[in-house]
């Protein structure tokens, strides 16, 4: 037995102090990954493998009328060519939408029912039509370039608006006008008297550009088929192994889940892309279990351009109906969604749901409406990227606010204040039909106004007029609400090593959960903080679990943590009550040791499992303290914050620069202040890339203009701005930790303080409205169209 008064005790009492919640602890995995040890996909080989390449489509629509591999074939190193007719005979199934989205009129989301391989058209440049496998990767590529498509082309279309007009080009014959959804949310009768009613309208035309997810790592899979035990198993980059796996297994594979197995290594980036499964992950798994050898596919920037799931665009004309004093009436939005030429994963929630739960923000809007046609067209599909829904919904709310102070002529600020909803009003019942538990959205702008300096900002602008440049500013808050409830696993093993094995079914793709999850049970327990280890990436030990996103990971393994834990403490008391011989109602638990109360008697939680485990014990004595816990729902949380930025633009030539940037956050309980910061930082930065230089382009034919770095900018370092933050926690009650998640909100702040920051130094010209992004040649433009109104006028 061990005393509180032992070195070892207050060795352990230090470090919880130490690695405590709320403390700014350095990431467990950092060392390994800035030596370049990490193990990514493209890291693991197996002996034997083989390469895949994929065959795709240059032409964005046309009928598949053959392809001739026999040239391809008898190229060295070739051992296969497959195409979707091969795929077709094996009876794989199709990649579809589960989400259960109906239109307007109460149908269903309608499918496009992708096969891994097309056999009858093609939708878009880039549409794999076959897979070539060979001895080395480049014998794989010059055979594929070797293969000859017969395709006759169509007529494409890639805008979402121009699609649905009459005499567009259809995409599939069993939906008509190309829209998939035609998503409807609001009283559209008392939203329209709201409107008509109104002292003043806001209406914008908004384009929210079409993003690349570019990812440091791109995709790759290793697959391998066991033909002894009928078993796959896919290596790849994903966001959750159990929900990957199960797809794969019963919707493509169409086999029991226990005949897959999905292993995820270090992951280098996904945003929401890696979230699903891909064609190509089908055909290497085919190919390996055609062949008898594991087959490797990685792809290549270019590829990753044309066969990547994209996000956000958006066209939508908002509109803000207010009242004589600025109050908010009513909000309405209607446009399109694009789509691109497939449904999978959950690309049409961001266009549609998730914008509109998102909308109505921090500010008491008593009425909505939503009403988007989520529309096919012949470009790379849509799916989820950071934030799916949430930085778009409050970039149109934000936009609508700063044009209506301009219309109205009343202080932006002012004008927010008045609307910002009151703590006293939670919970308050948002005209999204989400009920808000928390938050002082007031406060959190206050404090963001006051670390901004933004009472100087008139000094500062005027200096910089008399260098010849223009400055402006923008404050902008945001709200998110993170993943719809769902459980979550917490698995905690005592190992013979010494080390505790915490398995739960998010995954770390970047976030750094073996920290703040390390943090949370030993905080829970009083384990050693060093002798936790996660696992996350295995569907043999990873039974059950719903993935990285949304916001979830924090609310949702820290949960499961937080239940599981109270489960091995249950078991611990019992099996104290026996080793140290007392009444289980008198065993107290704290700081990782069971005592019986009132003396001085105890034992180690770490000791305890050690003689659990090397000790028979009786029956009714737990043989263990590991536990195997499924958690209850986890609520979605409602992070939010307010976000500055100041911008200083060369009218000469349209240059901008960020000089100053802050963010104030409420995410509720901060576990790690160091992670959330980094989050924090990486969301503005890809925020800061949509709204000044990223976007995907195509041309009239469908044909991609920016395919790769050269053609699609992307922030540098130098582009992105020290940032100031902080803090205004309200600790959300739905989950026993007070978290809210924090990885997208970066990306909802920045978006619209950035842009509205630029439209106010270009006010100086009488500029009103610029899409993103707003790049140098774009301001340059409007600055001189501008210069020549007023000389006209």
């Amino acid at each position: 037995m061990q005393d509180m008064t032992s070195p070892l005790a207050r060795d352990n009492a230090i470090a919880m102090e130490k690695n405590a919640i709320g403390q700014p602890v350095r990431r467990k995995e950092d060392d390994t990954l800035v030596r370049g040890k990490g193990r990514y996909t493209d890291d693991v080989s197996l002996p034997g493998q083989a390469y895949g390449w994929m065959v795709r489509s240059s032409h964005a629509h046309g009928i598949l009328r053959g392809i001739d591999t026999e040239a391809a074939t008898a190229m060295p190193g070739v051992l296969g060519i497959w195409t979707g007719k091969d795929l077709a005979e094996a009876g794989y199934g199709a990649f579809t939408c589960g989400l259960p989205l109906k239109s307007r009129d109460g149908t269903p989301l309608q499918q496009t029912s992708r096969f891994a391989l097309m056999t009858d058209k093609v939708r878009f440049v880039g549409d794999p039509v076959a897979i070539v496998v060979a001895e080395t990767v480049s014998q794989a590529r010059d055979a594929a370039e070797a293969v000859i498509l017969d395709i006759e082309p169509l007529p494409a279309v890639t805008d979402a608006a121009e699609a649905c007009r009459p005499g567009a080009p259809q995409l599939y014959d069993h939906i008509p006008n190309n829209v998939a959804l035609d998503y409807h949310y609001g009283d559209s009768d008392a939203v329209a008297a709201a409107f008509a009613s109104a002292a003043h309208v806001t209406r914008l035309d908004i384009v929210n550009t079409r993003v690349a997810v570019v990812p440091m790592e791109p995709r790759a899979a290793l697959a391998v088929y066991d033909k002894a035990r009928e078993h796959y198993t896919l290596q790849l980059p994903t966001q959750g192994v159990s929900g990957n796996r199960n797809t794969l297994a019963k919707a493509l594979l169409k086999v029991p889940n226990d005949k897959v197995r999905v292993l995820t290594g270090n992951v280098g980036g996904s945003f929401g892309m890696k979230n699903i499964n891909y064609p190509e992950y089908i055909s290497i798994l085919h190919a390996a279990k055609m062949l008898g050898r594991p087959v490797k596919w990685t792809d290549d920037r270019s590829g990753s351009f044309l066969s990547d799931s994209h996000g956000r665009a958006q066209k939508i004309h908002a509109e803000l109906a207010l009242d004589a004093a600025g109050q908010f009436l009513a909000v309405r939005l209607s446009g399109y969604g694009n789509l691109g030429a497939y449904i999978t994963g959950v690309s049409p929630s961001p266009l549609s749901l998730n914008t509109g739960k998102n909308l109505s923000s921090v500010y008491r809007t008593p009425l909505m409406s939503v009403d988007i046609k989520c529309v096919l067209t012949n470009t790379t599909l849509m799916g989820a990227y950071r934030g799916a829904g949430r930085p778009e919904a409050n970039y149109f709310m934000e936009r609508l606010i700063d044009a209506a102070a301009d219309e109205m002529k009343i202080d932006r600020m002012t004008l927010r204040k008045r609307n910002f909803i009151k703590p006293s009003q939670m919970p308050f019942k948002a005209s999204s039909g989400v009920t808000y538990d928390s938050g002082d959205f007031a406060g959190v702008f206050g404090k963001a106004i006051a670390m901004s300096d933004h009472a100087g900002f008139a000094k500062r602008k005027k200096d910089s007029r008399r260098q010849g440049k223009l400055r402006g500013i923008a404050v902008g808050s945001y709200l998110e609400v993170t993943a719809p409830p769902s459980p979550e696993l917490g698995k905690i093993v005592f190992e013979a090593d010494g080390s505790v094995k915490l398995i739960t079914g998010t995954l770390d793709y970047g976030q750094g959960h073996a920290t703040p999850f390390a943090q949370v049970l030993s905080a829970q327990l009083g384990v050693p903080f060093d002798a936790v280890k996660l696992e996350q990436g295995d569907t043999d030990v990873v039974r059950m679990g719903n993935g990285t996103g949304g916001s979830r990971s924090i609310t949702a393994s820290g949960q499961a943590i937080v239940e599981a834990s109270k489960l091995v403490i249950k078991k611990g008391r019992v099996a104290a009550a026996h080793l140290l011989e007392a009444s289980e109602g008198d065993i107290e638990f704290e700081a990782g040791r069971f005592t019986i109360a009132g003396t001085d008697r105890g034992i180690d939680i770490m000791e305890l499992a050690r003689q659990l485990r090397d000790t028979r014990q009786p029956d009714g004595v737990p043989d263990t303290l590991d536990v195997d816990h499924t958690s209850s729902d986890v609520p979605s949380t409602f992070p939010n914050g307010c976000h500055v930025a100041e911008v200083e633009i060369d009218p000469d030539t349209g240059v901008i620069r960020i000089v100053g940037y802050t963010g104030i956050s409420d995410f509720g309980t901060v576990v790690n202040p160091m992670i959330v910061a980094g989050q924090l930082h990486g969301g503005v930065a890809q925020g800061i890339g949509q709204a000044l230089m990223e976007e995907v382009s195509y041309d009239d034919s469908g044909q991609p203009i920016t395919g790769s770095f050269m053609d699609y900018a992307m922030p540098r370092a130098e582009d992105i701005p020290i940032m100031a933050t902080g803090d205004h926690p309200s600790p959300t009650p739905s989950n026993p930790l007070g978290t809210k998640g924090c990885g997208e909100a970066g990306c909802a702040g920045s978006l619209s303080t950035v842009v509205n920051a630029v439209i106010d130094a270009l006010s100086d010209y009488g500029i009103k409205h610029l899409d993103m992004p707003l790049t140098p040649e774009r301001i340059w433009r409007a600055i001189q169209d501008a210069k020549a109104t007023q000389k006209v006028a």
